[in-house]
């Protein structure tokens, strides 16, 4: 296909998601405060998924219990659902892993009935994506207070992962989306642990995602972000209806597994 050619169908494809007839729909529930999620899952989506977003009101000054929360979310899901998003996820990296494994299965549970949609969670995506790069023992990096950094440690090790070191930065909330690219390699070179498999950057409103394949090749370790991993398997859920793709080179190793 020539360059002509390409540029047309890919604008035929975008037409196609704008105008209501995508191949596949996905739907997220973020914090309220994310600004990064949409424009990343828009970059790195194949242009014929349509992705639709509900915000909540569920981190920082706003966090609360699992069960208002599952309230939350149901009411969240259900609203997807009326979209006929096929897989609907719970995007928030700390709150998915907050309330444990148990806690996480119960916000999957609510997606799930309120919607009829596949449901997905941040946490599960992470640990589908851990598994399947062979990230056993990790350091874990993320803008977060030292509190959060905890939970998600013990998320992990729950479900048999090791994190060896962790990095909270300790920003506002507020200021996330402004760390650049360029404190993120800059934390991360200077936290490797050579007997790390691996490094997790956490978080689902950073631009983390930007660094991905240039520490890849850097470090010669995989590296695992929050909505990299979260593009990946909601493509693994939403394969029936879109076939085989072309993996993006920018969000590294995790593509092609």
């Amino acid at each position: 296909m020539n360059m002509a050619n390409r540029t047309s169908a890919h604008t035929d494809l975008t037409l196609e998601a704008s105008t209501g007839f995508a191949r596949a729909r996905l739907g997220l529930i973020i914090p309220s405060s994310n600004r990064l999620s949409e424009p990343h899952f828009r970059a790195f989506l194949p242009p014929d998924v349509a992705v639709h977003t509900t915000r909540l009101q569920m981190t920082g000054v706003h966090n609360k219990p699992l069960g208002p929360l599952l309230e939350d979310v149901a009411r969240a899901a259900a609203a997807l659902g009326d979209a006929r998003c096929d897989v609907i996820v719970f995007h928030c990296t700390a709150n998915s892993m907050e309330h444990g494994p148990e806690g996480e299965q119960k916000i999957l549970a609510a997606v799930r009935e309120a919607s009829g949609a596949q449901a997905l969670s941040t946490a599960q995506a992470v640990v589908e994506a851990l598994r399947a790069s062979a990230i056993g023992k990790m350091v874990l990096i993320s803008p977060y207070s030292q509190s959060h950094n905890d939970h998600e440690t013990r998320y992990l090790e729950a479900l048999g992962f090791a994190v060896i070191h962790d990095v909270a930065l300790g920003a506002p909330s507020v200021d996330y989306p402004h760390v650049p690219p360029a404190k993120w390699l800059e934390v991360t070179r200077a936290n490797l642990r050579d007997e790390a498999d691996g490094i997790f950057l956490s978080c689902t409103n950073t631009t983390q995602i930007d660094i991905i394949a240039q520490l890849e090749a850097e470090l010669d370790k995989p590296v695992v972000n929050s909505n990299q991993a979260t593009i990946w398997a909601a493509l693994k859920r939403l394969a029936p209806k879109l076939g085989a793709l072309v993996p993006p080179a920018a969000l590294g190793s995790l593509m092609r597994r």
